[in-house]
C-alpha cells in the first residue's frame, strides 16, 4: 500500500469539509491525515488530505472529489517536488532533575519550548513525519501528558502553484 498526497482548492464555506470526508467514508476509505486552512484568497481553502491506497483508490477518489461542486481544483502532490511539514505541540512531565534532559533533545531536534510550569513543558515542534515521530520516540520514557498534531500540509517547490493546475488529474 503506497501513502499518497492529495492538495485540494476548495470553497471556503460551511459544509465542504463534511461532503469530502464523507465521500472518502461512503466509499470505506480512511482520511490518514487532514490539514484545513483558508488560502490568500479568503473565498478559497486549500485541503491537504494523506490517503493510503493503490493508484486504482487514488484516481477513484480523485475522480470524486472533482465532481463535487465546492472542489475548485485538485492536484496530486509528489514527493520530490513538494515540501511537507507537520506541526506538534506537546506536553511532557518535566520535573526539575529531568528538564535538562528534555532540553537537550528539543536542541537537537530543534523544538521550542512554549511554556513551563512546574512539574511539566509544553514543546512545538514542525517537520516532516519521520522528524515528528524520531522526536515522540526519543521523549515518550519521560512522560507524554497530552499531544496535538496538525496533520501533514504541503506545498509545491519552485514558480509552480495549485491555482495554475488546469486539469484535476495533473501532478507537480
Amino acid at each position: 500500500m503506497n501513502r499518497y498526497t492529495i492538495s485540494a482548492l476548495v470553497a471556503n464555506k460551511s459544509g465542504v469539509l463534511t461532503r469530502v470526508s464523507g465521500l472518502f467514508a461512503r466509499r470505506g476509505y480512511n482520511i490518514s491525515s487532514l490539514s484545513v486552512c483558508e488560502t490568500e484568497n479568503p473565498a478559497l481553502s486549500r485541503m491537504t488530505i494523506v490517503l493510503d491506497g493503490d493508484e486504482y483508490i487514488l484516481e477513484q477518489l480523485t475522480r470524486q472529489l472533482s465532481k463535487l461542486i465546492d472542489v475548485k481544483k485538485i492536484m496530486h502532490v509528489l514527493e520530490k517536488q513538494a515540501i511537507f511539514r507537520e506541526l506538534l505541540l506537546i506536553k511532557l512531565e518535566a520535573p526539575t532533575e529531568k528538564r535538562g534532559e528534555i532540553f537537550e533533545i528539543c536542541t537537537i531536534f530543534r523544538a521550542k519550548v512554549v511554556d513551563l510550569y512546574p512539574g511539566s513543558m509544553v514543546i512545538e515542534l514542525t517537520g516532516e513525519d519521520g522528524k515528528i515521530d524520531g522526536f515522540i520516540n526519543m521523549v515518550k520514557d519521560y512522560g507524554i501528558l497530552e499531544m496535538a498534531r496538525t496533520g501533514l500540509t504541503a506545498i509545491s517547490r519552485g514558480a509552480a502553484c495549485i491555482k495554475d493546475v488546469q486539469d484535476y488529474n495533473e501532478s507537480i
